[in-house]
């Protein structure tokens, strides 16, 4: 673990609430621990919270130990006094989760997002889903490259945390800076939840080519014609094109298709290899949230007329059974035009 200079942690007034109990809810408590800010955090489930305030430790991120100062509970009512309220909750569960806690949240209290999908029922995004069953009150998110195993052994890391909102931006940047994390700000809240979304569906897609062994050309010009893919529908939604170039689009990208962790990239290697999607996904502890996302961001973009190869190819394998090297030929097979971003 790395050694970091004495000084750099101050402490704040704020009380967070960390609602979710995965592997970024457990890291972000070690970094709002060494800050010296008051940490809640909340699991939906009162079995999983009774494991985890008795161990300190958790399956899905073995060898992590939980801060020492940090309170577990399955009790809705602690949200009550929380100064800032982070959803860690996977996109397609936030919508119930948050309808049956937001009764907590006193008013104005602001909700910070660390979900990347999209509702495939609605096409909402995390932000969206929270306005709704939270209210009127400051809405962010924060994003970027951050594989938690990596953030649980402290290693540096940079994030953006994104709102339309300029004062929430610089307090959810400075709440979680620390001595291993740098946080960005930015303007851009589509476009920074959009790149998050989407980069988990190329991740399936760079799995894949991982399990049929295509090798490193392939796979980095995979990436390439992804981020493509992901800034022309996310500029078509209203993101900026500069977003997706930068550390919540491109570096997040990088970090989810190459990590050996990244649950996404990992599922599709599975289905290279050749496994069944419901074996694949039985294997994974935690949500695959790329699956759901490949779906509705296909029926986005068919909604908007746009072209997403990759993306069409990760939802043809996964919800209509295609085989991988059949994707692979038709993706090969396609018109080689003049190469564009947009």
């Amino acid at each position: 673990m790395p050694r970091y200079p004495a000084g750099v942690q101050q402490a704040t007034r704020e009380h967070v609430a960390l609602v979710g109990d995965g592997q970024m809810a457990l890291v972000l408590s070690d970094i709002l621990a060494v800050r010296g800010i008051t940490t809640t955090l909340i699991s939906p489930f009162a079995a999983v919270s009774e494991k985890l305030a008795a161990a300190r430790t958790s399956p899905r991120l073995p060898g992590f130990t939980l801060p020492a100062q940090l309170r577990v509970t399955s009790d809705a009512s602690m949200l009550a006094d929380a100064t800032l309220v982070v959803c860690a909750i996977p996109t397609q569960y936030i919508g119930a989760t948050f309808a049956a806690m937001a009764p907590w949240i006193a008013p104005g209290v602001p909700v910070v997002s660390i979900a990347k999908g999209i509702e495939v029922d609605s096409f909402r995004l995390p932000c969206d889903i929270l306005a709704e069953a939270c209210g009127a009150r400051p809405i962010a998110a924060l994003s970027g490259p951050t594989i938690a195993a990596e953030l649980a052994r402290r290693l540096p890391a940079v994030l953006v945390a994104a709102s339309h909102d300029a004062q929430l931006c610089a307090r959810v940047q400075a709440v979680f800076t620390s001595p291993w994390t740098k946080v960005y700000q930015s303007n851009d809240l589509i476009g920074v939840e959009l790149a998050g979304a989407c980069k988990n569906v190329i991740a399936i897609a760079a799995g894949v080519a991982d399990g049929m062994g295509l090798g490193t050309n392939a796979k980095s010009a995979l990436l390439a014609r992804g981020l493509a893919e992901i800034a022309r529908i996310g500029v078509a939604l209203g993101g900026k094109v500069e977003t997706f170039f930068g550390v919540a689009g491109a570096g997040d990208l990088a970090t989810t298709c190459f990590a050996p962790e990244g649950r996404n990239r990992s599922f599709g290697e599975r289905l290279g290899r050749g496994e069944k999607v419901h074996d694949a996904l039985s294997r994974t502890i935690s949500v695959v949230e790329g699956v759901p996302t490949a779906r509705a961001l296909v029926s986005l973009a068919r909604r908007h007329g746009i072209e997403l190869p990759i993306c069409e190819a990760v939802d043809a394998i996964v919800f209509n059974g295609l085989d991988p090297h059949e994707a692979l030929f038709q993706l090969m097979r396609r018109a080689s035009t003049t190469e564009r971003i947009g």
